[in-house]
């Protein structure tokens, strides 16, 4: 995998404190195994059918299905996840849920507490690249990006990856946290 750690969108500055790169997805697998209350948000890219990648949607599916992490689905996103006939996903608006992970007073989705780690994966970059900035700055969540390009305000990220790539460490993470 390569390790090119530039942030995918020109002339972005993310500031001093920039995301650890994931070489390995098994750390990325290790991360989300040691957390207390992970929690997953799917963008409505994840909906997208690619000839490369397919589905992420079916990615986030299987990630519950390993290892039960909540998904908040954002935008239209929920109308894909029922259309799988996957129940398990919470809509919220994409400025609603991320200023709820920034509120340590949030009890979260099933009220038993704040998260200590969110994934992000199925964002637009720029939408992604600013409501990281505002996790990273004004939270104490970590965070991990799931998509191809290296967003440089999340705490982890894939660096710019090719499709083949990002596809076998999905694969990877998944196989790692138990799923099929």
């Amino acid at each position: 995998m390569s390790a090119k750690a530039e942030s995918w969108q020109t002339a972005e500055i993310a500031g001093p404190l920039k995301a650890k790169v994931i070489t390995k997805p098994e750390v990325a697998a290790a991360m989300v195994n040691r957390a207390k209350r992970p929690i997953l948000v799917v963008g409505y890219l994840s909906t997208k059918t690619d000839k490369d990648t397919g589905k992420m949607i079916e990615y986030a599916i299987r990630l519950n299905k390993a290892i039960g992490i909540p998904i908040v689905a954002t935008a239209h996103t929920i109308k894909e996840f029922v259309a799988q006939g996957f129940t398990g996903a919470v809509q919220m608006s994409a400025m609603d849920i991320g200023n709820r992970l920034k509120d340590p007073e949030w009890k979260g989705l099933d009220g038993k507490g704040a998260y200590d780690v969110a994934l992000f994966m199925g964002w637009p970059y720029y939408m992604e690249f600013v409501i990281m900035s505002g996790l990273k700055h004004f939270s104490c969540l970590r965070t991990i990006t799931l998509d191809r390009y290296y967003n440089p305000h999340a705490s982890w990220s894939f660096p710019n990856l090719k499709v083949e790539e990002w596809n076998q460490s999905f694969e990877t993470i998944i196989k790692t946290l138990g799923g099929n």
